[in-house]
Formats: structure tokens, sequence, C-alpha cells
């Protein structure tokens, strides 16, 4: 299996809440937000699995078949279901050129992460306004802009 990305990502997330650590039985997880329309599955597929969020609503994980690693998920938060592609940072050719822009849920970090002191590091979620960037700002309410209420 194999997808391009054809933009940079609108952010890059460090999760470490409990139901990253379980789903990825590691310590974190380490996605970058694409919009949806970006990604592109070259070739393969993707099996596409309904599991817990925190939000209660939900997340979609696309995983790789063969070996049922998490390629990317869309999650059910923001008003924006399928619009923007959290990838795993770790299923990139480079995952080295993507480090987080900001550290999220590290109320419930394990205690012997340590985390650079420039790092952007936050509780639990983040003000949008602070922590992205004003172009990519526009790009979210966009995305929003075009869903419609169920």
């Amino acid at each position: 299996m194999r997808y391009k990305i054809v933009s940079e990502p609108l952010i890059v997330h460090c999760c470490h809440c409990r139901q990253c650590q379980r789903q990825t039985g590691a310590s974190f997880a380490l996605n970058a937000l694409f919009e949806a329309s970006k990604v592109e599955l070259l070739t393969g597929k993707v099996n596409e699995i309904m599991v817990p969020s925190p939000s209660g609503r939900g997340q979609k994980i696309a995983r790789y078949p063969k070996c049922e690693v998490a390629i990317w998920s869309n999650y059910y938060m923001m008003g924006i279901k399928d619009l923007i592609r959290f990838i795993r940072v770790g299923t990139l050719d480079n995952p080295d050129l993507l480090p987080p822009d900001v550290h999220i849920y590290t109320e419930s970090k394990q205690p012997w992460v340590k985390l650079p002191s420039e790092d952007l590091v936050v509780k639990q979620f983040y003000d949008f306004e602070i922590t992205w960037t004003s172009e990519n700002l526009k790009i979210r309410q966009s995305l929003l802009a075009s869903v419609v209420d169920e």
C-alpha cells in the first residue's frame, strides 16, 4: 500500500491521552493533520474501523490490511468529519521531517516522558486561534463552512 500527500500539514499533534496510548500500544500518537483531499491512496487499500475517542464520538482508523498498522484516522471532531486526515507520522517515508508542533493531553502523559522545554505543551486540547497559523485557520474555517449539520 502506498499513499501520497500533496500539501504541508495543517499542524502536527503529539497526543499523550490514554486512548492514544491504548490504541497505539505506545506512550503517545504522533499525527500530522492534512486536508483529506490532499491525501491520495496510490496502491492497495485500507480497512476502516471505528474505535472510541476521548470525545465519545469515535474515530475511524484506516489500517493496512496485511499487518493492521494504523495509517490515518478521521476524527469526528471540530464538526469536520472526513475532511481532515490524521496521518500517523511513523508511516511516512521520512517521518523525521514532521516533529510535533504541539503536545496535547499531557496531563495523562507517561511520567518518564520528558518534553523539550521549547515545545508547545498543553494539558488537554489547545485554542485553535493561538496554535494554528493564520493560513491554516482559514483552511479550517473553509472546511467547517462546507459541513452540513446532520
